[in-house]
């Protein structure tokens, strides 16, 4: 019997055909979801990765709500154009604490993986109130309301709890005084700032949005956006990549 034969018991038995699909998609299904229950030996460690400070992690929430990965990537992709343009190609451990992660693929603006430490926190600000007054062809809409809005300190210590489940490394520690380490970093005239940069090394304290008080969104994400890059020394993949 002819292959074309064969595949004629398929054409004229729907239900054969049904369970020869169920099997095609689960076998399909495992190839992609079984390694992922590895991931973790999968992901090379790299020296500097830590988990978000809570002002960091309430920015990015704030990033992620607004959509930002709409239209700004965080992937920078292993050509030449791109390591040029914006720094060393994006590593995977770099998203290791990112659910979900904002690689992407659409950029109608530039790609913000390496953007922490470009700019002032003051241009930051001013962006994100009217893109316009610093990027005139820009076609991004304002976030004025960031500035006006506190983050919500009830909140932060239940974001960081909810992303210990689902398996990022906050100690109890970190929970219990992630409220302190929040308006620490905002305002360190006010807080223990040797505390939080011994719970999370390399965090910067500051009062990123200029206005006293209790943080703001505007305090949150720009916090966020100056930590994105910053975390991992290059130098060392530099040498192994010749990107130097």
């Amino acid at each position: 019997m002819s292959f074309w034969s064969r595949h004629q018991v398929l054409e004229k038995n729907s239900i054969i055909l049904i369970v020869c699909i169920i099997l095609v998609i689960a076998v399909g299904g495992i190839v992609e979801i079984a390694p992922l229950f590895y991931l973790k030996s999968t992901i090379e460690k790299v020296e500097g990765m830590r988990p978000y400070t809570p002002l960091e992690l309430a920015g990015r929430n704030v990033y992620v709500r607004e959509g930002c990965y709409l239209c700004h990537t965080q992937m920078v992709r292993p050509l030449r154009d791109e390591v040029e343009r914006y720094g060393h190609y994006s590593l995977a451990a770099e998203s290791m604490y990112d659910h979900p992660h904002q690689w992407g693929s659409k950029r109608t603006g530039p790609d913000l993986a390496r953007v922490g430490g470009k700019y002032s926190d003051e241009w930051h600000v001013a962006h994100l109130i009217k893109p316009q007054n610093v990027v005139p062809q820009s076609v991004m809409p304002g976030y004025k309301f960031l500035a006006e809005t506190p983050v919500d300190p009830a909140n932060v210590a239940g974001h960081l709890r909810t992303s210990r489940v689902v398996g990022v490394p906050y100690t109890d520690d970190q929970i219990a005084n992630a409220v302190a380490d929040l308006k620490a970093q905002a305002d360190p005239d006010n807080g223990d700032v040797d505390a939080l940069t011994k719970r999370y090394p390399k965090a910067v304290a500051r009062n990123f949005d200029g206005k006293p008080g209790l943080p703001t969104e505007m305090d949150a994400l720009v916090a966020y956006l100056q930590m994105l890059g910053t975390l991992v020394d290059f130098k060392l993949y530099n040498d192994k990549a010749n990107l130097r």
